[in-house]
């Protein structure tokens, strides 16, 4: 940041570079031994995204003395995880305690302040706000399937600087406020995970009595026909992992080839069904159309609910029955005429309708948490927003 497009900062604040507050800025050391008896070795996934740790697989390395005295983790280190995923990258935390010494991998940047100029907590939240605002995605080198934060572009950051006390006190009040969206986050996200699993209870239930072997070639019809001249009437979905979606990617060079994707359509793309990347467009939704790349259906009235297939699909049963019936040279992918030439079991369609009723409430449940949850991840960003331009 250059000295011009630097904010104006609260009267006692100052611009340092991080390089000015910082006594060291130690790499750690890769090991690809194992050794169940070992020294604990810090992993990119025992650093959470929300500036903690997840202890709960952790891999031990042989270690020497010299090696642990050089990279053991002392209290109040800050950790900078300098190799991910661009997404990932830059994550960071503060390291308090473990019950055994705790060495850090050649992924991790252990920095130490110089204690009269630089309070540790308050590096890590400001490192964090960093990584939020997405300021070491911009800056990492980046190659295929990996990102790094240099250590001279690291410490080369500038970096607003309160008077020692204020830093304790923002570092406090923090650490509060934060602390307080970690327990309906919790909460919000332990009840996400229920409804999740409800479907599959469900399914189970439904097909817990009679069930016939039926050739989905007598469930299904495939939509092949384009939308024609009106498709720019319709909003553009996808199908990802999450299920139905708005398309990402912009309307082809042939729109009139986009299918339409209405209430009961369910669809998918054929290069990423071993993903998930499945939608249903069910009661209520509005209608859209979709890439004429992927595979879209509809059930037959009566002999196959749309609801109960959509979500049958989803299911651990749906997963290995894809895996059955993908091929490919190179990428592995599931056309129509492939999934018309299986079978599954089929409960009565008076069950499957008892089943399709259930899920339609438990939908409504999931999403509403989704974004009850995804509101309380965003106020620890907003928070720390607020903490690092002086309003805090």
């Amino acid at each position: 940041m250059t000295p011009a497009a630097r904010k104006e900062l609260p009267e006692g604040w100052r611009w340092v570079r991080l390089a000015e507050v910082i006594r060291e800025a130690q790499g750690g050391f890769a090991s690809g031994e194992r050794d169940p008896k070992g020294v604990v070795q810090l992993r990119m996934n025992n650093v959470t995204n929300r500036g903690g740790f997840d202890w709960g697989s952790v891999v031990r390395v042989p270690a020497d003395r010299e090696t642990i005295e050089t990279y053991r983790l002392l209290e109040e280190d800050v950790v900078f995880n300098n190799t991910n995923s661009t997404e990932l990258v830059g994550k960071t935390a503060l390291f308090e305690a473990y019950c055994e010494p705790v060495l850090f991998s050649n992924h991790f940047t252990r920095l130490r302040t110089i204690p009269e100029l630089l309070t540790p907590p308050f590096l890590a939240f400001w490192l964090q706000e960093r990584w939020q605002r997405r300021v070491f995605a911009d800056i990492c080198n980046r190659w295929i399937g990996q990102s790094a934060v240099q250590r001279d572009k690291l410490l080369a950051l500038d970096m607003p600087l309160p008077p020692l006390a204020e830093q304790k006190r923002i570092a406090g009040v923090l650490s509060e406020q934060v602390g307080a969206v970690e327990r309906p986050r919790a909460a919000t996200e332990a009840q996400l995970e229920a409804a999740k699993a409800l479907p599959a209870a469900y399914l189970r239930q439904s097909l817990a009595g009679s069930r016939n072997l039926m050739a989905l070639s007598d469930c299904l019809i495939e939509v092949s026909r384009g939308i024609g001249s009106t498709w720019s009437q319709y909003r553009v979905l996808g199908a990802t992992r999450a299920g139905l979606a708005l398309a990402k990617e912009r309307v082809g060079k042939h729109p009139e080839r986009y299918k339409l994707v209405d209430a009961g359509t369910i669809f998918y793309n054929p290069m990423r069904i071993l993903l998930g990347s499945i939608a249903m467009v069910d009661e209520g939704d509005e209608t859209g159309i979709t890439s004429p790349d992927y595979v879209v259906l509809k059930t037959k009235q009566g002999v196959l609910h749309p609801r109960w297939f959509y979500y049958w699909l989803r299911s651990p049963e749906g997963d290995c029955f894809v895996k059955t019936l993908t091929r490919g040279a190179v990428r592995e992918r599931m056309l129509f005429r492939r999934l018309a030439e299986a079978s599954i079991e089929l409960p009565p369609w008076s069950a499957q309708t008892e089943a399709a009723a259930k899920l339609t409430p438990v939908r409504t449940a999931a999403e509403t948490m989704a974004q009850q949850l995804a509101a309380i991840n965003a106020l620890p960003a907003a928070l720390l927003r607020r903490a690092f331009s002086g309003e805090l």
